[in-house]
């Protein structure tokens, strides 16, 4: 991705439960310069397995949520295995 200064842009991945705030999340994120909205998702599964195929630059993470809340999610996010199989960092 590439922003219009030439710099790249910020990759973001929505994690929340609700789709309502998901969406908007993704409009208040979409209107900055220099970031954008590379994936959601609704649970903390669903999060893991999206930033190790999408690997986004940042992920904002919900809590509480069903099937893995966002605190087991982070802990295997940056597990060391996970860590090692990316090209580049992640922020949560």
């Amino acid at each position: 991705m590439s922003g219009t200064t030439g710099q790249s842009e910020i990759g973001v991945l929505l994690v929340d439960d609700q789709d309502l705030f998901r969406e908007g999340v993704a409009v208040i994120v979409g209107a900055q310069e220099g970031m954008a909205v590379v994936g959601s998702a609704a649970d903390g599964l669903e999060a893991v397995r999206l930033v190790d195929e999408l690997e986004p630059d940042v992920v904002l993470m919900d809590i509480r949520m069903p099937e893995m809340d966002g605190v087991e999610a982070t802990r295997q996010i940056f597990s060391p295995d996970r860590v090692k199989r990316r090209s580049k960092p992640v922020r949560v």
